[in-house]
């Protein structure tokens, strides 16, 4: 069943986690100091609509990381009812979709839950001083809409955080899959 992302008041401070990557290394909130922008993205393996978006997302960022947009993912699902989101399916599909970024292990989905992360994609872009600039979709792509998947709502986004200026309201929700919570996990 295909959620909504639960659109976080702007101007909320970025939630604090170390969490440790695929690779096994320990990442937090303070590894991303120094960069203008920080995009944290609540992924999965298994959710078609992110495999939809993937390569995008991971040419987008990689693009745009030469311009300060520092990035990471999260995988929050239970793995133990969603096997396709272990850290070996996580590891094939950064090699998959070219992601140049960290992808980290949320088993406790706590932080998924301190970022108020509803679906997979769900993407937060914080400013220089971690505070919440844009929430929502990646772009209008969908499975089967036949829209590009080319990051051009993020683009626009970033590139208003980059110049120091808000990003407009209405933020369009990022539609995907809800987050697979442990049972008696869901947030309340």
């Amino acid at each position: 069943m295909a959620l909504e992302s639960f659109m976080v008041q702007l101007g909320t401070p970025a939630p604090e986690f170390t969490l440790p990557s695929v690779g096994g290394e320990k990442v937090s909130l303070d590894s991303f100091g120094g960069e203008p922008a920080l995009l944290v993205m609540f992924l999965s393996n298994h959710c078609p609509y992110v495999r939809h978006v993937e390569r995008g997302l991971g040419a987008v960022t990689a693009e745009l990381r030469s311009q300060g947009l520092a990035s990471l993912a999260i995988c929050s699902n239970d793995i133990g009812n969603y096997p396709d989101d272990d850290a070996e399916h996580l590891r094939q599909q950064a090699r998959r979709a070219r992601f140049e970024f960290p992808y980290l292990i949320d088993e406790s989905q706590d932080v998924a839950r301190a970022y108020h992360a509803a679906c997979t994609p769900d993407l937060f872009l914080y400013d220089a001083d971690r505070r919440l600039a844009y929430r929502g979709e990646f772009d209008a792509a969908r499975p089967g809409n036949a829209k590009p998947v080319d990051g051009a709502t993020l683009r626009a986004a970033f590139e208003l955080v980059l110049a120091g200026r808000p990003v407009p309201e209405p933020h369009t929700p990022s539609i995907g899959c809800g987050i697979k919570w442990k049972p008696g996990s869901e947030p309340r």
